[in-house]
């Protein structure tokens, strides 16, 4: 298997040359030997941060990510305060109104609708946002609570959806400046100081994810200084699932798993630990090793990882795409690992894209590498999970309805970020714009350009006035043995370490270029616990079978999940399902060593690059038909034929595309020979 996940030991220098004035070095990391001088990260005792997000909105999308933000606020997570009850406002417990939808829809939908209207500055969008954020405010009382108060038989209060209530105030005092918003989580989090032990973080949920609240108490403790907060971290951690353990979790639910595995690492950032931080990359590679041989950057789970159940065939949750992203994000901050970056990117371009309609009006509960039909049939037990889970529907579960709209604009958030010596770091790669202040207090402008993965070429332009003298930091993907770094338009003479970055001290101007060029090849992996199954990849993307796909429109009220209700006057005929079905083979074994050759297609005038229609790059590859590879007892992609299984002695011409264009696809191919 190529991608792996390895634990850097601290940041050592590999190469050091002089270009024209600049300094070129490849590094591990960054040095966290000083503190970044304009923007908030780690305070002592709490480990020093290497990478530093910017405020939110700092960071601005461009060219085909920006077009993913346009349509999912033009699509269901920007109109579905218009249809989900779980939205309604009238008797709504988050507005203070009542005591109706008290969970987790409410914040879960808000952080990503909240994120997105800062990032494209829209005024219905900010309108709306402050609507529900005066509403969350106002529920405040005395003792520091705030929002509805759900206790069990036993009094235990639940303490999830407060978890994400407290991302979305930060994420608003960041954009807004608020100050009211430091006050209302010191209040709280005295609260949860307060609050009796042995009922704290006592529900199945809350209990796997105190790493969510220990987050948020960095973050004020980094504002406030407020060494009690240090005591609650403890607290946080001492009531938290154990997600430390070598060989064994606390749940194998797929969010879980996906959003937790931090916590460990989250607790080193306080304690030091230095145990704690190899759990949280123990539990990243032993899921994969167990439940994750295909490509994607994620683990068969469906709901839940189950022994017996790791064929490409088996799903992941929308959900559980959007906060892989998040986590991998957050380790990156954390531990300055650049295979964090990796596995965001594995994820961002070739497993969430696909989970969604290419007009991001509906969505499907669980996406799989091999997925070759999308129906709304139950397909439990082949799925652990009861429902019509395959389908594209704006109902297909509550969850991902209505948390999926998180993932893009924390990707985006993420593209620059800011490091320990005033420097801008390019980590996750999207066209972008970047507002940072560097160096001895310069205000620059970072213009990222290009349109990567789907091309070689990442562009940088710095924007000043005067001068301004920093570092900027590239990643060099592990994947790419052949990158190579110009600036203004003269190639620098230094290394380009796959796996290391790049970083360029020097004495930047207005205009000044940086072209980082990362040649992509065809390559292919061996997924062994999976009967040998082939993946082939190009650069960062996975490719699969381009399967021509049969859209079938479905009444979206009766395929929706029992639990999926709207609101009343909405117009479900405006928020169709979709059934996909295949409308040409996909039982085919790859020739693997037959020749792979890429044809390049105009770049779609509508910056989607994530249709079969529209996808920029097709490969020409060969096949042999398996008669006896079709669905199971089940109604899913059977699982990968056995070396016996007999092929078709003739050899067909395929073609295959990136992964994230292809709703429908096979992306573990049986061996041909």
């Amino acid at each position: 298997m190529k991608k792996t996940f390895r634990y850097l030991v601290p940041a050592v220098l590999l190469a050091c040359t002089a270009c024209g004035g600049e300094r070129f070095e490849t590094v591990d990391r960054p040095d966290t030997s000083t503190r970044n001088a304009h923007y908030v990260s780690n305070l002592a005792p709490l480990q020093p941060q290497y990478f530093i997000p910017l405020p939110m909105g700092s960071v601005r999308p461009a060219g085909w990510v920006a077009r993913q933000l346009e349509l999912q606020a033009e699509g269901l997570n920007g109109h579905l305060g218009e249809i989900s009850i779980w939205l309604e406002k009238e008797h709504n417990a988050w507005l203070g109104r009542g005591t109706a939808n008290g969970w987790e829809e409410v914040p879960y939908w808000l952080r990503g609708y909240a994120a997105a209207a800062y990032l494209l500055e829209d005024p219905e969008m900010l309108a709306e946002t402050r609507f529900w954020i005066e509403g969350i405010l106002s529920t405040q009382q005395p003792d520091g609570w705030f929002g509805p108060a759900l206790d069990d038989e036993r009094g235990n209060r639940d303490l999830l959806a407060n978890m994400t209530v407290c991302w979305i105030m930060q994420d608003y005092y960041e954009y807004t400046g608020d100050e009211r918003i430091p006050a209302f989580l010191a209040a709280y989090c005295k609260w949860l100081a307060q609050y009796p032990e042995e009922r704290f973080l006592k529900h199945y949920w809350d209990n796997s994810r105190g790493g969510d609240q220990m987050w948020s108490v960095a973050w004020l403790y980094n504002r406030t200084g407020d060494e009690s907060l240090l005591d609650l971290a403890a607290k946080i951690h001492r009531n938290t699932a154990d997600w430390r353990r070598s060989t064994q979790l606390p749940n194998w639910h797929v969010v879980n798993i996906a959003q937790c595995f931090r916590e460990p690492a989250e607790w080193w950032m306080f304690s030091g630990d230095e145990e704690a931080l190899h759990a949280s990359y123990n539990v990243q590679s032993f899921i994969r090793r167990a439940f994750g041989q295909f490509p994607g950057g994620m683990f068969a789970a469906d709901e839940n990882a189950r022994i017996g159940f790791f064929d490409p065939r088996q799903g992941t949750e929308t959900c559980a795409f959007v906060e892989q992203m998040l986590s991998d994000n957050l380790m990156l901050q954390m531990t300055g690992d650049p295979s964090w970056a990796e596995n965001c990117e594995d994820v961002a371009f070739n497993s969430y894209p696909a989970a969604l309609t290419p007009d991001y009006r509906a969505l499907r509960y669980l996406t799989c590498a091999n997925h070759t039909v999308s129906d709304s049939k139950n397909h439990h037990p082949g799925i652990d999970n009861s429902g019509p889970f395959l389908a594209m529907n704006p109902f297909s579960s509550r969850c991902c309805q209505h948390n999926h709209g998180m993932g893009w604009p924390y990707y985006i958030r993420h593209l620059i970020l800011a490091t320990p010596d005033n420097g801008a770091a390019a980590v996750v790669y999207s066209a972008c714009t970047a507002d940072i202040t560097v160096g001895d207090g310069e205000r620059i402008r970072l213009v990222e350009s290009g349109n990567y993965p789907f091309e070689e070429r990442v562009e940088f332009t710095v924007e000043c006035d005067g001068e301004a003298t920093f570092p900027l930091y590239l990643r060099i993907p592990t994947w790419c043995d052949a990158a190579s770094v110009a600036i203004n338009g003269r190639r620098a003479a230094g290394e380009c370490t796959p796996g290391r970055y790049v970083r360029i001290a020097r004495t930047w101007r207005n205009g000044d270029r940086v072209t980082l060029d990362l040649p992509m090849e065809v390559s292919q992996r061996t997924w062994q616990v999976n009967k040998n199954g082939i993946t082939v990849d190009y650069g960062p993307l996975t490719l699969s079978l381009k399967i021509d796909e049969e859209y079938r429109r479905i009444d979206s009220r009766t395929t929706a999940v029992h639990d999926a209700r709207w609101q009343e006057g909405a117009d479900d005929s405006q928020w169709p399902s979709w059934e996909i079905h295949a409308a040409s083979p996909w039982n085919y074994a790859l020739v693997g060593d037959a020749p792979i050759r890429l044809t390049r297609r105009a770049w779609p005038s509508d910056d989607q690059p994530f249709t079969l229609e529209s996808v920029p790059l097709e490969f020409s590859a060969s096949g042999r038909k398996v008669p006896s590879w079709g669905f199971d007892e089940y109604g899913l992609t059977g699982v990968l034929p056995d070396p016996w299984d007999v092929r078709e002695e003739q050899v067909e011409p395929i073609t295959l595309v990136p992964m994230g264009a292809a709703r429908l696809r096979v992306t573990v191919f049986p061996p041909a020979e």
